[in-house]
């Protein structure tokens, strides 16, 4: 109540609502009483104040529902509880200056008033009341003065204020609505165009299509694969609508603009999902044991780490982070606007509006950020200390409490990992730990023909599964490249332990130089060849990878290429 009050008095200060609210000036000044008196007016709730207070000395709440021991007593009470649900209709007068109710537990069914236009939820927590029982407070043909229903979405529009985004609920609503009411969106009826008109010569209207031709389409449709056994609507169909491709039987070539619409109106809300064909990568032993044996047991053994490094340096470079790339800022609160439309094809998103507003007040508590600092990262108490002394950005931290923790949290443990890797050393674990030969046949490789699939040769699997266009190419150049034997794309299960997490190199290379020599590589894959490209997280595993490898003893090198001639050049060099 206090902060809707608050809320309230400083908007009705401003000068556009002067017009509309005369009553609270006194000779083109505002008068600070008749202010206060309008506020104390415009809103009541459906609860009272009980005589008990908390343990911090806050008045405590409850319904004023007037039944039960504790139910609230005072006149106000009593007058609030019989404005709001027992006098309806004098709450419905224009004279009656209350505007908004607050409920904390009812409301909901039971409670009938046409003129609900907003409805705004507060609770955080997760209600057991359905949205739709939610926003069925608001859902009744509105009234004039004179009790008189008045039509029209541009009067019987309901705004809903909820406390998640707008997706989340127009999802759950619509799912609600088919379960509790039958509705299925997204169906064709085998009725569906039985009110299609069939136009004469001249244009006029002579009759309809009727149940047994709408069949006649229905079943069509079906059996060209455009919808399902229970009239689904189908990728096919959805393509066909957007594509404009859809071809219909020729007795219905007249009606082909209606059927059209009907179906895009069914399918307005879904999307097309593109098909893609699903296969199983196949493994090549004989491949395997021919010319890949040698590479693999040079780089299939595990590793260890270890790691060294300055506390008073890490201290260093986390303040001046923090002071150079933290971003500071006010509170803001974003608000986004969406007009939704229940239609046959489910609940649509007709408009869509965000709007950003900037809170700058600073009358809150500020939160122990290096206890908060010390918990996420494990850092001393003195280390967390020193860093926000020397970082010289405390004053968005005041501004921004929650955003300045959170960037601090994350600069401090970039540099952390950054640290840890500058000083990391990797040892080999003994000759009994590594990845096992038989990993290759029994973990399964999938992925879909054109789009993530390449059939190949060369490779110890029959095609290789490339996460970018880099990928793809320098693939398609070990196939072309007849110096290179026999090569593969590493599979996922293949990690080296980093402090950052595990890291899965790309390729491992076999070349024959000048017919004879055989080299051995490990391929590490990337758009860029220069690291200040690349992500701080990404270039630090892939230095681990490099002192992993290195750890290894005289077997395979590892190289970071972009293209297959950036690789060659290092493999000739």
């Amino acid at each position: 109540g206090k902060i809707f009050e608050a809320e309230l008095s400083a908007i009705l200060r401003k000068p556009k609502f002067k017009r509309l609210y005369p009553e609270i000036y006194s000779e083109g000044t505002l008068d600070e009483y008749a202010l206060q008196n309008l506020i104390s007016q415009v809103h009541n709730g459906y609860f009272a104040q009980d005589n008990k207070k908390d343990t911090k000395g806050n008045a405590i709440f409850k319904d004023s529902a007037l039944t039960g021991v504790s139910a609230g007593k005072s006149k106000s009470d009593e007058s609030a509880y019989n404005l709001i649900m027992r006098d309806k209709e004098r709450l419905l007068d224009i004279k009656v200056k209350l505007r908004f109710i607050f409920s904390h537990s009812a409301l909901k069914e039971g409670w009938d008033n046409p003129n609900v236009f907003q409805i705004c939820t507060l609770n955080e927590t997760s209600s057991t009341m359905k949205k739709r029982q939610e926003i069925g407070r608001g859902l009744r043909i509105c009234v004039n003065q004179d009790g008189k229903r008045v039509h029209g979405f541009d009067v019987n529009t309901l705004t809903v204020m909820a406390n998640e985004s707008y997706e989340k609920f127009v999802s759950e609503l619509q799912k609600e609505i088919e379960q509790e009411e039958g509705i299925k969106f997204g169906l064709i009826e085998k009725h569906q165009f039985a009110n299609i008109p069939i136009l004469g010569d001249t244009g006029e209207k002579t009759a309809y299509l009727g149940a047994d031709k709408s069949e006649q389409i229905w079943t069509y449709l079906n059996y060209n694969g455009y919808l399902d056994s229970r009239g689904k609507v189908t990728d096919n169909l959805k393509t066909a609508l957007k594509e404009n491709s859809l071809n219909l039987p020729d007795d219905f070539k007249e009606q082909a603009a209606q059927i059209n619409a009907v179906l895009k109106k069914v399918t307005g809300g879904l999307n097309v999902k593109k098909y893609e064909e699903k296969k199983t990568v196949q493994f090549k032993k004989q491949a395997f044991d021919v010319d890949f044996k040698p590479l693999w047991d040079k780089i299939k053994y595990k590793t260890w780490y270890k790691v060294e490094f300055d506390p008073e340096k890490l201290i260093e470079a986390c303040a001046r982070e923090i002071h150079s790339n933290l971003l500071g800022g006010s509170a803001k609160f974003k608000y986004t606007k969406a007009t939704t439309m229940i239609e046959q094809s489910g609940i649509n998103i007709v408009d869509e509006q965000i709007s950003t507003y900037s809170y700058t007040a600073r009358d809150f508590q500020l939160p122990d950020i290096v206890t908060y600092l010390q918990e996420q990262t494990n850092l001393t108490r003195r280390s967390i200390v020193e860093i926000l002394k020397r970082c010289g950005r405390l004053e968005a931290f005041k501004m921004n409490p929650q955003k300045f923790i959170e960037q601090a949290v994350t600069i401090i443990k970039n540099q952390m990992r950054l640290f840890i890797v500058d000083g990391i050393k990797y040892e080999k674990i003994g000759d009994d730990e590594f990845y096992a030969q038989e990993l290759f046949e029994d973990q399964e490789l999938i992925g879909y023909l054109n789009k993530n699939m390449l059939a190949v040769s060369k490779s110890i699997y029959d095609h290789v599964i490339y996460d970018s266009d880099v990928e793809e190419s320098f693939a398609q150049e070990l196939e072309k490249n007849t110096e290179v034997k026999v090569y593969a794309k590493l599979p996922n299960w293949f990690k080296i332990d980093t402090p950052l997490g595990s890291y899965n190199p790309d390729w491992a290379v076999l070349v024959e130089k000048d017919g004879t020599q055989k080299l051995y590589f490990v391929v590490e894959t990337k758009g860029s060849m220069f690291s200040d490209a690349l992500r701080p997280t990404e270039k630090a595993k892939i230095e681990c990878g490099k002192e992993h490898f290195k750890a290894l003893g005289d077997g395979a090198q590892f190289i970071k290429a972009n293209s297959y001639d950036s690789f060659q050049d290092q493999v000739m060099a």
